[in-house]
Order: structure tokens, then C-alpha cells, then sequence
């Protein structure tokens, strides 16, 4: 598919959609990944008392976050902005503001009375350029990252790689069965790397929702654009729907049972209710 209808450009770029772009979908991959849609701010409605707080979303959408607004920085959907991380600072795109933002939080059950980390101001070009420099270095890093992981003989997975905005950090994604002892990794990756190390272990599902995909049905996998919430599938969802126990067929990219087997679950018993009690 195209993305000549696009008018959002990829992330950290300055211009045009050769690369990809972070709204819609398009054949480069990354575009629907957990957006949100700011439908007040292109309504025109403005807050009579604006939120402090926005929703910016990082990396395409692989990765999001809240943080508070300070007088005088003004921002909107859309922006791209400079935040403090605690530990330098990264850069992000503006996905939510207003009364969208506390739904979302409400959502995710988070309480306003938290810390959160502020917005220092809207990024310029040299923060974009940046910005741009760090996403071309991710998959290098991961390459040699995962080849260093396997020379050592450590029992994990790297899915993923994901520079901050300044370049002085760098987190990696990892799955693994159980706890994995990589003090020594770390040791490694500072050398080779130069930067500060993060690792985060994370579930299978999760890694299918950073690296994105196609999944059987033809379509973005749902874990990647919309779903956030990563409930457990398990086979009796597939016998209420009279679906044959093909574990091949039945689990996603993922190696996991399909998400989209709980979808509509909840009908498929209600309509066997009747059924079973007469």
C-alpha cells in the first residue's frame, strides 16, 4: 500500500513519507502502532482549564507515556517535543492533551496525584536530527547486540532496541523463560556501546507488539495498533467456538494462542447458554 495520501511524516524526519509515516497504513511498517486519535483537538474545541498533563507517544508508537505541562510551554497534538526522562532527556510526538489525556489515564488506572516527569520544550531541528541519528542506529545495535548475547551463552532473547533522544541511553528489550544473570552482558554492552544500559524484560506478546507484523488474517497485528491490555487465551475459547485444536493455525506470531480468540468469546457462550440448559 501507498502512503502518498500521508501527511505525517516518519519520526524524526523533517520532510516528505519516503520512509514511512506514524498515522495510517503503508507497506514500510510502524504506522498504526497504538495511535490514539485527538478527536477534540480537530474539532476546535478548546479547555476552558487545559489539563497539565499530555500523552507523547515514542518510537512510533512502540512506546508511551504522560508528563506535565509547566508554564509557558504550550503544546499540541501533533508536536514534537523535548522531555525530561530523569536521566537526560528523549524526544517524543505529542499523541494526546485535554480532557482525552485523564479517559486515558483513567484507562490505564493511573492516579493524577503520581510523578511525572516535565515537558521542557517543543524540539527543534537539531533535536529531530538527533532523533533521527538514534533510529538509525537501533538495528546495528541490535544486531551486534544479539551477536555478543549469544558468544557469552546467555538463555535469552533480544527483540529490540531503543536509543534515547540524547543518545547517552539505550534499552534493551529482551524475553527469556526465566530470571537471566547479565551483569556481564551489561559489562559488554557499555564497552561495545559507549552508553548508559538498560534491560527490560518483556512477555512474548509484547515483543509481537514492538516488532509489529502481519498477522493470518491479512491485517496489522492487533497487538502492535490497538490492544494494550494482554488478557490469557486459553484452548477452551477455541472448543466454545468449535474450532479444531491445530496449535499451529491457533497461535500468532507471537507463539502464543491468538489474542483474537477472546474477541468474541463472551458471544459464542451466550449463545450456547440456551442450548445447554434445554
Amino acid at each position: 500500500m501507498a502512503c502518498a495520501g500521508c501527511s505525517i511524516t516518519k519520526e524524526g524526519s523533517s520532510g516528505g513519507c519516503g520512509g514511512g509515516c506514524s498515522s495510517g497504513g503503508c507497506s514500510t511498517g510502524g504506522c498504526n502502532r497504538l495511535n490514539t486519535y485527538d478527536w477534540l483537538s480537530d474539532a476546535g474545541i478548546q479547555d476552558v482549564d487545559p489539563y497539565h498533563l499530555i500523552e507523547a507517544t515514542f518510537k512510533n508508537g512502540s512506546r508511551k507515556d504522560f508528563f506535565k505541562i509547566e508554564y509557558p510551554v504550550l503544546v499540541q497534538s501533533g508536536d514534537w517535543i523535548v522531555v525530561d526522562t530523569g536521566g537526560g532527556y528523549d524526544v517524543g510526538r505529542v499523541s494526546l492533551t485535554g480532557e482525552l489525556v485523564r479517559l486515558q489515564m483513567k484507562k490505564k488506572k493511573i492516579t493524577e496525584t503520581g510523578t511525572f516527569n516535565p515537558v521542557i520544550r517543543k524540539a527543534n531541528e537539531r533535536d529531530l536530527e538527533r532523533l533521527q541519528e538514534a533510529r538509525m542506529l537501533d538495528n546495528a545495535t541490535l544486531v551486534k547486540a544479539r551477536a555478543i548475547a549469544r558468544s557469552i551463552g546467555l538463555d535469552m532473547k533480544l527483540g529490540d532496541v531503543e536509543y534515547q533522544g540524547d543518545l547517552r541511553k539505550a534499552t534493551f528489550y529482551f524475553t527469556a523463560d526465566g530470571r537471566v544473570d547479565f551483569r556481564e552482558l551489561i559489562r559488554h554492552y557499555a564497552k561495545d556501546f559507549r552508553v548508559k544500559i538498560e534491560m527490560r524484560q518483556i512477555g512474548s506478546r509484547q515483543e509481537s507488539a514492538r516488532i509489529g507484523g502481519i498477522g493470518s488474517c491479512g491485517r496489522e497485528l492487533c497487538c502492535s495498533t490497538w490492544l494494550t491490555d494482554f488478557k490469557s487465551v486459553a484452548t477452551v475459547a477455541a472448543r466454545y467456538q468449535n474450532l479444531a485444536i491445530n496449535q499451529a493455525k491457533l497461535s500468532g506470531q507471537c507463539g502464543r494462542l491468538k489474542c483474537c480468540l477472546n474477541f468474541e468469546l463472551d458471544a459464542y457462550i451466550d449463545a450456547l447458554k440456551p442450548i445447554s440448559t434445554g
